[in-house]
């Protein structure tokens, strides 16, 4: 009997192996990922399913993070995104830098994603009153440039210069501007694990800057009360939800409801002086608030404003658009517009 299966399902690849070969050619021309990132239109995140505050207070409205659909191009969506204008294909190369890996890249992304979730608990709590305390504070390399002369890497983290302890990234911007071009400047770093004695030089950028090449990105832990949970997904990153989690985890904090039953959708980091920060993919995230029917969209001032503000005109979308430059002006418009 068994005998007699293998008999007919090797009838059967005899009789069809041509096409049993177009299937598997077909499965990989459709599933190689080519060497081309994919932007498109994104979507919105409601807030309320990526931020808990224990015992928070509820809204009758909703806060919604705007983000750029991303994807590894394969060749059916390559060659898709040739005849769609809101698709745009770059090339990997050039959106990763030469010095630079994947591995840098996602671990920056995700550490800044950590920041802007500290910086927007510093700032909601201390709007509204609440207690937050440091536990620990940590230094890492998140970017280094390609010019820099350095041993350092990015993931890094920094532990000494040049023998004194440092626990804040403005303290480093302080230590590093008492030396002059062409200083050597030692640095004791951990790196997988190890404890490392690494450098780098102090050089002129142009006739009025100096610099070392590095960018340093500040992790904080912190102990708030009431307590607070993110449950964000490891493809989720980066820093430009900063100002919506803001507004979203301070709602919960306060009694009044500043939604004031509006789909609120926004854009823009957020630093730990509530000053909002300008971002990339403008175009990609109000076409997704249009798309999620928002009735407002928050968006930095400046740059960001004025191309989302040509946008609107140019395709008639029918929502309002809000530049802010700081938390304060997205809280007072809120609160004056009830």
């Amino acid at each position: 009997m068994f005998m007699k299966i293998l008999e007919k399902i090797k009838q059967i690849i005899q009789e069809n192996y041509k096409i049993f070969i177009a299937c598997f050619v077909l499965f990989v021309l459709c599933t190689y990922q080519l060497p081309y990132y994919i932007e498109s239109p994104g979507g919105t995140i409601d807030v309320s399913s990526r931020v808990e505050v224990q015992n928070g207070y509820h809204s009758t409205g909703s806060f919604h993070l705007a983000y750029v659909g991303e994807i590894t191009a394969t060749l059916p969506t390559f060659i898709i995104a040739k005849f769609r204008p809101d698709w745009n294909i770059v090339a990997k190369k050039n959106a990763i830098p030469e010095n630079e890996n994947e591995d840098d890249v996602y671990f920056r992304d995700h550490l800044l994603l950590e920041e802007a979730n500290q910086n927007a608990i510093v700032v909601a709590f201390q709007k509204a009153n609440k207690e937050i305390q440091y536990t620990k504070k940590q230094l890492y390399i998140t970017y280094i440039d390609s010019l820099a002369e350095t041993n350092l890497k990015i993931g890094d983290e920094v532990l000494q210069i040049n023998g004194q302890n440092v626990f804040d990234s403005n303290e480093v911007s302080q230590i590093l501007k008492t030396y002059a071009i062409g200083d050597t400047i030692p640095f004791t770093v951990i790196r997988n694990k190890k404890q490392i004695n690494v450098q780098a030089k102090m050089m002129a950028y142009d006739e009025t800057h100096k610099a070392v090449g590095i960018i340093v990105t500040q992790k904080n832990e912190i102990q708030t009360n009431p307590n607070i949970t993110f449950h964000f997904k490891s493809s989720e990153s980066g820093s430009s939800g900063g100002l919506m989690m803001t507004l979203a985890i301070y709602n919960q904090l306060i009694p009044t409801d500043i939604t004031n039953g509006k789909k609120i959708v926004g854009t823009g980091t957020i630093d730990p002086y509530g000053n909002v920060g300008e971002i990339a993919g403008v175009q990609y995230k109000l076409k997704g608030a249009v798309k999620a029917k928002a009735d407002l969209f928050f968006v930095p001032s400046g740059d960001n404003y004025e191309e989302a503000m040509q946008l609107k005109k140019e395709h008639n979308y029918q929502i309002e658009i809000i530049g802010v430059s700081t938390f304060d002006e997205a809280l007072n418009y809120l609160n004056q517009t009830k």
